[in-house]
């Protein structure tokens, strides 16, 4: 493949959508950037199915040649950290690390507390009562995604809340890095999550690992029950392909940043907050809503003078290049109508009133209000969680939370006297749609069997009772 030309980060300048154009060309620009989806293309998600099926059928082999190929594979060949290992780690991070990593943790544990789902009960007649019982799932894996840079954010993000639901086993999948070897900061957060195996392989072959399990590690990993976490194109496909299989939170695109500001806003800060999700890959917009032209030229500027300064300039200017847009809207309103119908992961607002601007907002996945809220600090420690819905997915899907780590069953409990409150409806609902097995297990009930019933009621039913049409 060859590799994409380099874009100097000097010349990049956003491109201008202007929201008050009515020219057809404007207005498909606009309607693709707001249904633009978070599934990958048919070619990643066939490539990912056939690695599923691999892994399926071969299991460890199956992985360990995907790691050969795609990489993401520990030196010495093993495939998992047990939580020996864990615990070693995490008892050699240095004491700055380990503090910031603790108050990570406590943050989104507390947020995670005021999430837990209650078990409730309904009573619908006398004699008809419903329970829905909440339960934590048995065992989740929690995808982190690495290789390139570890990721202990993303790790907290997905056991904590795992932890706080009591979810029995929590089996974590990150890649190695082009060493083959895992970040100790990563293996030290996991020790202080208690994890309970840390899977080494990345892309699709860890999600089939999950999803299906490999029988012949060290310890051996069980199938999981759902899968959490942000991944690449690779992984969102795969999280897609087992969803039949096994339970999964949402399909993750590219991480997105949006930032809705006036002309009150700082420029340097703006430009600041505009950078921070296009750092993590060449494929994350990053845009800009304002009525300020003004603001949008300032804005513009900075970010020309700040990215050389940044470590990764180079994959910032190829995102900022592809996917960075500034769109001008004739008004505030107009600009908050394109926030909601593009549905951001992450919305910034620096407007005069922001509190008023986000209680406008519908569809975003998390909204930081003011300018003392960068998204980077929800990223890391605000409490709030960053594995959040991308691809306009924001109009109907959660940000990670407990309830993801959990199922809920109901109950039903039903005596003599409420079956035969709705005796007539089932009789008669069941006869309308030619189900008379279904009619007949009410009846049975009602019919005289010349003894006690098991919950001592009257064991027969008048003659000619409601339902019984024959």
């Amino acid at each position: 493949m060859t590799a994409p030309a380099p874009v100097d980060p000097v010349g990049v300048r956003l491109r201008r959508l202007d929201l008050a154009s009515t020219d057809p060309a404007v207005l498909r620009e606009r309607a693709a950037l707001c249904r633009r989806g978070a599934v990958p293309d048919d070619a990643v998600r066939t490539g990912a199915r056939a690695i599923l099926d691999d892994v399926r059928s071969r299991g460890v082999a199956a992985v360990l040649d995907a790691g050969v190929r795609f990489g993401g594979s520990l030196a010495d060949g093993r495939l998992v950290v047990d939580r020996t290992e864990l615990r070693t780690a995490r008892d050699r991070l240095d004491a700055a690390t380990r503090r910031a990593i603790d108050q990570a943790i406590e943050h989104v544990t507390r947020f995670a507390e005021t999430q837990r789902p209650v078990t409730t009960t309904t009573t619908i007649v006398p004699g008809i009562r419903i329970e829905r019982r909440w339960l934590p799932l048995d065992r989740v894996g929690c995808y982190v995604p690495g290789g390139s840079a570890p990721y202990p954010s993303s790790l907290v993000m997905t056991v904590v809340p795992a932890r706080v639901a009591g979810v029995a086993e929590v089996i974590v999948a990150s890649p190695a890095d082009a060493d083959g070897a895992v970040h100790p900061v990563l293996l030290g957060a996991a020790g202080l999550l208690e994890v309970d195996a840390l899977l080494v392989t990345g892309g699709a072959q860890a999600i089939g690992a999950l999803a299906y399990g490999l029988a012949d590690t060290t310890p051996a990993i069980a199938p999981v029950d759902r899968i959490v976490g942000p991944g690449n194109a690779w992984v969102t496909a795969a999280k897609l392909e087992v969803a039949g299989f096994v339970g999964i939170d949402l399909p993750a695109g590219p991480s997105e940043g949006m930032v809705l500001a006036d002309d009150g806003a700082d420029p340097v800060l703006v430009a600041a907050d505009l950078v921070t999700q296009a750092e993590h890959g060449p494929d994350s917009p990053a845009i800009l809503v304002t009525a300020s032209r003004s603001l949008a030229d300032a804005v513009d500027e900075e970010i020309a003078a700040l990215l050389p300064r940044l470590e990764r300039h180079a994959i910032l200017a190829r995102a900022l290049a592809a996917h960075g847009r500034i769109a001008v809207a004739p008004d505030l309103d107009a600009a908050i109508a394109f926030v909601d119908a593009y549905a951001p992961e992450h919305l910034s607002i620096d407007v005069r009133d922001p509190d008023a601007a986000a209680a406008r907002v519908r569809h975003a996945g998390s909204i930081f209000v003011g300018p003392w809220a960068p998204e980077s600090a929800g990223d890391y420690a605000t409490g709030a969680n960053h594995v959040l819905p991308t691809g306009g997915l924001a109009r109907s899907a959660d940000p990670l939370a407990v309830e993801a780590f959990g199922r809920f069953t109901q109950i039903q409990r039903v005596d003599e006297h409420g079956l035969a409150a709705i005796r007539e409806t089932v009789g008669r609902l069941a006869a309308a749609e030619g189900l008379t097995a279904h009619r007949n297990a009410v009846e049975v009930r009602f019919r005289g069997r010349g003894g006690a019933r098991r919950d001592g009621g009257a064991s027969g039913a008048t003659a000619g009772a409601p339902g019984d049409d024959r």
